[in-house]
């Protein structure tokens, strides 16, 4: 779905409530579920507006989705809003202490929580206290709470066990791959022992083992701070005492707050999967030739998709990403068009459909066309590479009327007049 399609969605759910609530009739959405769809901060902000109006949601599961701690805040503040909710899983996500301490507060306003997993969501100690006074002060039918892999010590993670003691409807407790070391995962257990909640507690066999430093946490969540600033543009600037070598690692876990094993700077096929101009701009001064070679040319609709790819983060107002995308472009299309077993008419064929021009006799569905697609094609046609007689189909098809590409009509009108003055006279 991307950032772009959280957009649309959460639009689409504020005018459906709006429109509902006029009729009397409310939309009641109860449950939302969007995992792994790269949503990150932008697109996270915008459901959560939706989400604060709608105010009928019982559950909301939006793992593995990039999204770092101003996008956790606004999910925070719009959670409050859902009185009846019950389930909050955000997995795999980045929230840093800042996050976290946002997400307690907000649970503070709710009664009906019954299962909370913000595993892999690098909390933190600081963050996992925060959680701990929500718990002892509220939340009384907690059923599941899953702070694991979230760089949390051992002072931390026991006043968590100690919040949940008079929680009759407790089940479980996931600790599990945090910072507690052998002395502290054998003092939680006691703990738990103690509370006769020892059944409660899941593994610790991941336990990451205790810091070598005692302000090593301080220092990374400085670093979250300084590359929020950064990947926002938006946040004041932090204190900057932190060595860049963690700085560099927690850039990249924010960028991605994905598996693991995610790799630590943006490949190819990263950005060809769930394209932004931020990832294109990461690939380096060698981006154009990377996506040249990772493009094979032979089969034509992985040309064509990854021409629509590319062109879709286009910004005309952004020199360093239209400079990208620009050179991008060229070096796929002049790499297809000079191929000599390239299939230039199929290529543009797909490409019609794609972009809503032509019918498919394959029914595939054409994608949502936006101004990017049509400016990087005005400049593909004034290249050198660009086939003169793809210009003149290419000039047919635009001339025709088409609501597919009335939302960009700027763009529209721009390429329609290159194509005219490229066009040979009959």
């Amino acid at each position: 779905m991307g950032i772009g399609g959280g957009k649309i969605l959460a639009a689409a759910l504020t005018v459906c409530h709006k429109e509902s609530s006029a009729l009397g009739a409310p939309l009641q959405l109860k449950v939302f579920i969007a995992g792994r769809n790269r949503l990150e901060n932008d697109g996270a902000t915008a459901l959560a507006q939706a989400f604060q109006l709608i105010g009928s949601l019982e559950e909301v599961h939006m793992p593995q989705n990039g999204i770092n701690h101003p996008g956790v805040t606004a999910l925070a503040t719009a959670m409050q809003h859902n009185p009846q909710l019950r389930v909050l899983n955000l997995n795999d996500n980045t929230f840093t202490k800042r996050g976290a301490i946002a997400m307690a507060e907000a649970l503070k306003h709710l009664r009906n929580v019954q299962v909370i997993n913000f595993g892999d969501c690098l909390v933190r100690s600081e963050g996992a206290s925060a959680i701990a006074e929500t718990l002892r002060e509220g939340l009384p039918i907690l059923k599941e709470l899953n702070l694991s892999f979230g760089e949390i010590t051992e002072e931390a993670a026991l006043e968590v066990a100690r919040s949940v003691q008079h929680k009759d409807q407790f089940e479980k407790l996931d600790l599990n791959g945090n910072s507690l070391g052998e002395e502290g995962c054998e003092n939680l257990r006691e703990v738990m022992e103690k509370m006769n909640m020892a059944d409660k507690l899941g593994s610790l066999s991941d336990d990451e083992g205790e810091p070598e430093e005692d302000d090593d946490e301080e220092e990374e969540d400085d670093d979250d701070d300084d590359e929020d600033v950064e990947e926002e543009e938006e946040e004041e600037e932090e204190d900057e005492e932190e060595e860049g070598e963690g700085e560099e690692e927690k850039s990249e876990l924010n960028q991605f707050s994905t598996p693991p094993s995610a790799p630590r700077t943006p490949d190819v096929s990263t950005f060809l999967s769930f394209p932004s101009p931020d990832k294109l701009l990461r690939l380096g001064a060698k981006r154009s030739f990377l996506i040249q070679q990772q493009v094979d040319v032979s089969d034509v609709s992985k040309t064509v998709e990854a021409f629509l790819k590319i062109s879709s983060v286009y910004k005309e107002d952004d020199a360093e990403v239209k400079s990208a995308v620009l050179e991008s472009i060229d070096a796929v299309l002049c790499k297809a068009f000079l191929t000599p077993s390239f299939q230039g008419l199929s290529f543009m064929s797909s490409l019609l459909v794609m972009l809503g021009l032509l019918k498919s006799e394959d029914k595939l569905k054409p994608v949502k066309v936006v101004p990017g697609h049509l400016q990087c094609l005005e400049h593909a046609v004034k290249q050198s590479y660009f086939p003169r007689e793809h210009i003149t189909v290419l000039n047919a098809f635009m001339a025709r009327p088409n609501k597919s590409l009335e939302p960009c009509s700027s763009a529209r009108d721009r390429l329609k007049s290159t194509l005219q003055k490229l066009t040979p006279e009959s």
